[in-house]
């Protein structure tokens, strides 16, 4: 969007506000997001715009805490019976669809369906289960094949989440995305005033109920709503984002560019924090369906040509506070965090070690077809730097700059190359998800079944078996150890770093918690 373009924006959004007289007391939130949202079905993409934008509209049965604990959300609590094999969840009073119709079990259980066929961890429950039911209009059933008790972390997951909609919707096949965005969060989507590209807007939804117990935290405890609307609105020049954000026009932007941090730092309007306990964990994502990358010699070469500081430096500036650049595939800092291996990312870096590896694998020239969502910064900046290896090391290289609008939906493609098919990538994902290997969903082995990329890896989900029955904390730490060596043989993606990445408000947001973008519990003063 043009500067000039979004003074027009706001400005007839200022003047729809404007009348009658009593809107004016309306509290407004101008959001502007990491990027366009693209696609709007949570379950369909993994894209984390969409999975912020999932949070406004949908509730979870379960939402983690500040330390990444899960409680009871949309359930008010659950039973466990014969001896670990059967779980009954409870649905809590008050849960009404944006449609006006109330949440029933069976609704959650079409809903957990769906997600269960698409999501690495959804899989695991799916493949414990012998029977989901919903036996009355409240009550969820779970019969399991045997005692599975991350069921609630797993339901819980806060990237790549479940969400609850009518049964309607969720019996639409996971690989179409869903016509209607009809939740149950507290937030409608008003469809009628998404302009693509550039805006996208949220009501205050008046039906929907807190829970009347506990405290917030995180995506947990009472979802309250102190604002009447939220407006997405994307500005792909950081630039302008950033006038935008001094003047007022805009009160939050998710990703601030590094360069901008000091300038926004010195406004005496503005705070930049990093919310993101968990922060982000970048990656350099093979596709493994198509050669060359199909062959994991091929990807083990390009090991000791990737420099975590020189990413990290791309992607969040010389602010070291914010980066870690010894990254394996746990977040650091986290309980089952290894530095096992890592010495293949932290010696000597050398182009002529990777030519000479690549040389030894086979590689004959084939192309690469490299998709870089421009309009992401800190992907743009991996991407760059990737390409340059690529090139130096003599890869035949297609590198497409597209926006990621026309990323994310490529993502899905299965097929070849000249079928519309890709190669590598560039991506990050939420370092939330890489504290267990029970949600760590990218270095998992599945195939087909897996998230874009699709390694396979029969030792490292023999692996993940084991942990999810591990029992002690040294024992999980002695199989994330035995995962993460594994991976580096594996390759399903390079580590390229972890970062934290500061939000960027007016002063005039109070009340914000830790975490991705959540607009409850947030005021407007």
């Amino acid at each position: 969007m043009k500067r000039r373009d979004f003074f027009a924006t706001t400005a007839a959004a200022g003047g729809a506000l404007s009348a009658p007289a009593g809107a004016q007391q309306r509290k407004v939130v101008r959001f502007v997001p990491q990027s366009d949202l693209a696609l709007l079905d949570p379950v369909f993409t993994t894209g984390l715009v969409t999975r912020n934008h999932g949070f406004l509209v949908f509730d979870q049965l379960y939402g983690l805490d500040d330390n990444f604990m899960p409680h009871p959300q949309m359930v008010e609590g659950h039973v466990i019976e014969d001896d670990g094999k059967t779980w009954k969840l409870t649905l809590r009073d008050g849960l009404r669809f944006h449609d006006g119709t109330p949440v029933l079990a069976r609704d959650a259980v079409a809903s957990i369906d769906r997600w269960t066929q698409t999501d690495a961890f959804g899989q695991t429950l799916r493949a414990t289960t012998d029977e989901l039911s919903a036996p009355s209009d409240k009550v969820i059933q779970f019969r399991l094949k045997r005692p599975f008790p991350l069921l609630p972390a797993a339901l819980a997951k806060p990237s790549a989440f479940c969400p609850v909609m009518p049964e309607r919707l969720a019996r639409t096949p996971f690989n179409v995305q869903v016509a209607e965005m009809v939740g149950s969060g507290p937030f409608r989507y008003i469809a009628g005033e998404r302009v693509a590209g550039s805006r996208n807007v949220y009501e205050k939804f008046d039906g929907y109920v807190p829970r009347s117990s506990g405290t917030p935290s995180f995506a947990a405890g009472p979802k309250v709503v102190h604002i009447d609307r939220v407006e997405w609105v994307t500005i792909p020049d950081a630039a302008t984002a950033a006038a935008a954000l001094q003047v007022g026009e805009v009160d939050w932007w998710e990703q601030p560019q590094p360069d901008l941090l000091p300038l926004l730092r010195r406004h005496r309007d503005i705070r930049v924090e990093a919310k993101e306990r968990g922060g982000l964990m970048g990656m350099i994502r093979f596709n493994h369906l198509v050669p060359p990358f199909d062959n994991p010699a091929i990807r083990r070469a390009f090991l000791a040509g990737v420099n975590q500081t020189e990413y990290m430096q791309a992607v969040m500036g010389e602010e070291r506070s914010l980066w870690n650049d010894r990254c394996g595939f746990f977040l650091p800092g986290s309980p089952v965090a290894t530095e096992a291996g890592l010495e293949v990312m932290t010696g000597p870096r050398s182009f002529d070690t990777v030519k000479r590896d690549l040389d030894a694998a086979g590689y004959k020239g084939e192309r690469v077809v490299f998709v870089v969502p421009t309009d992401l910064p800190s992907l743009n900046a991996m991407s760059q730097l990737a390409a340059d290896m690529f090139r130096k090391v003599g890869i035949n290289l297609d590198y497409q700059a597209l926006d990621w609008g026309t990323v994310l939906p490529r993502l899905n493609n299965r097929e070849g190359l000249d079928r519309g098919g890709w190669s590598v990538w560039c991506n990050y994902i939420p370092g939330i998800i890489a504290t267990s290997p029970a949600t760590q969903s990218y270095v998992r082995g599945l195939g087909r079944s897996g998230p874009f990329g699709w390694p396979t890896s029969e030792r490292i989900e023999a692996l993940r078996d084991e942990f999810l029955s591990a029992e002690t904390l040294p024992d999980q730490q002695r199989i994330s150890r035995d995962i993460q060596l594994q991976a580096w043989q594996d390759v399903p993606y390079i580590p390229t770093g972890a970062w934290m990445q500061p939000f960027a408000f007016r002063r005039t947001i109070t009340d914000m918690l830790n975490g991705f973008p959540l607009f409850h519990n947030i005021r407007k003063a």
